[in-house]
């Protein structure tokens, strides 16, 4: 026997009992009518999903009332039936939330655990519960009902993120860092407005979670296996019961689509990268060569060996969690490339990797609100860090082309005076007068208003620029936006 075998020792041996030799009949299944033998061990084992669709039992048993006040309504089950049914749903949610349900691998999925429980427990009427439904519309209403709810969920977390941003910005006002771009300084920036950036990406993934959310926002329940039914149901009843926009137009679509799921996982994905991107930016700034950060050491951790080290672990996990959350979007997608239409069984393997998604993003988001809260900004390591870089030199140009001075050509003088910054050791602003006018007689007194980081920022006017007036908008309106009172 090796390490892979998943059969006992016993078994392997042959050191079976007598029970084991001679084993109990296995309960009949739901669907097992036309069989003649129960499905092997192996096969049960590898073919149940209760292990983990257990978490859509909310759904399952709302969805499984919609659809019985629809039968009864529809006279395809008596009022006395219904109600019968609606209490031993009520009786087994409350088992499940107190811990007393048992969950039976047999059964294989939270459905038929559900069903047959019923029927343990309320009898014939519970029989009637699968009339004009299958597993198959079950399972993507039960699957659109959690994924609507997790998306809500992970809206509420965004914002709370926004929040911690916005609160973060109010109390480093004024505040100069360096810009940068292919890593390398470029322009002067206000703190404010690097922090705001990050906000505009979040709101951009909460709008296609919402967008995602009206997508999915219609009901499966009712198309059955695959062709709907030719009993009278009415499944914009049941539709309009579970809170969807209306019942999905086409049977076979309805079974078969998962686009809702992909949907999701692209989106979790898009905000994984960037909330990657702010962990790699914060853990630059939290590193001695950039110093502008300092983490507390409630979101920070040590080394097992090295004594003095602070790292910023949560941020580095971040960064490194997005891989998880492309993987399971990349599962899901190779999961649906090949499939026919309409409901396979490989379908199964969609709850995984959005459970998963899920879980990973809630955790990103809730533990970089909480390091957001947590960090303050080394305002003297960085003013010590802003000469370095010739950061207003584009200033320095739009000087030259408020003067009548084509880009271009300002572009050319500007960068031979950095050159000459370069051979002095020196700063933009600390070039004479004179030096300036050798290389332009255009340059007068009042090129001294464009140099210096402050002065740089403090020209900056055009729409959604760093400019401190501009800056001051755009955070004014996160403030509105997001309800933070002051």
């Amino acid at each position: 026997m090796t390490i892979f075998d998943v059969s006992s020792a016993a078994e392997a041996t042959g050191e079976t009992s007598a029970a084991a030799k001679k084993p109990e009949a296995k309960e009949i299944k739901l669907w097992g009518g036309r069989f003649q033998e129960s499905v092997t061990d192996a096969v049960e084992r590898f073919t149940e999903s209760i292990s983990y669709d257990k978490d859509l039992f909310k759904h399952d048993i709302s969805g499984s009332r919609a659809h019985a006040s629809m039968l009864a309504k529809q006279g395809l089950m008596s009022i006395s039936d219904r109600d019968c049914i609606l209490a031993g749903l009520d009786e087994i949610e409350k088992r499940i939330l107190n811990g007393e349900f048992v969950w039976r691998a047999d059964r294989e999925d939270v459905h038929m655990n559900i069903e047959a429980a019923l029927t343990d427990l309320i009898g014939e009427p519970a029989k009637k519960l699968h009339t004009a439904r299958s597993r198959n519309d079950q399972v993507a209403t039960d699957f659109r009902l959690w994924c609507r709810d997790a998306i809500d969920s992970i809206i509420e977390r965004i914002k709370d993120f926004q929040v911690a941003m916005v609160d973060l910005a109010i109390k480093n006002k004024g505040i100069i860092v360096p810009g940068y771009t292919h890593l390398q300084r470029a322009q002067p920036v206000l703190l404010q407005h690097l922090l705001l950036a990050f906000i505009e990406q979040l709101d951009r993934d909460a709008g296609r979670l919402l967008d995602c959310r009206a997508r999915l926002n219609f009901c499966p329940l009712g198309a059955c296996a695959l062709a709907g039914t030719g009993l009278p149901i009415d499944r914009f009843m049941t539709s309009s019961a579970l809170g969807f926009s209306s019942p999905l137009r086409n049977s076979i679509d309805a079974v078969s689509d998962r686009d809702f799921a992909m949907e999701f996982l692209s989106a979790n994905s898009i905000m994984a990268i960037h909330l990657s991107r702010l962990g790699e930016e914060w853990v630059l700034w939290s590193s001695e060569e950039f110093g502008f950060i300092v983490p507390s050491d409630a979101v920070s951790t040590g080394s097992s060996i090295m004594p003095q080290k602070k790292n910023p672990d949560p941020m580095e996990l971040v960064r490194g969690k997005s891989a998880r959350v492309i993987g399971d979007l990349v599962t899901l997608l190779s999961l649906c490339k090949g499939l026919p239409l309409a409901y396979n069984r490989d379908l199964q393997e969609d709850k995984e990797p959005v459970f998963d998604s899920v879980k990973t993003v809630s955790g990103m988001l809730e533990v970089s609100a909480e390091f957001a809260r947590n960090i303050s900004f080394n305002q003297d390591r960085i003013k010590k860090a802003l000469p370095a870089g010739h950061l207003d030199a584009t200033t320095l140009a739009d000087y030259l082309v408020h003067k009548g001075i084509p880009f271009r050509t300002s572009h050319d003088i500007v960068g031979k005076s950095v050159a000459m910054c370069l051979g002095k050791n020196c700063q933009l602003k600390d070039l004479s007068l004179a030096e300036l006018r050798a290389l332009s007689p255009i340059f007068d007194e009042d090129v001294y208003e464009f140099l210096g980081v402050e002065n740089a920022v403090n020209k900056f006017s055009s729409y959604g620029s760093t400019g401190s007036e501009c800056v001051a908008s755009q955070l004014e309106y996160w403030i509105e936006k997001l309800g933070i009172s002051q």
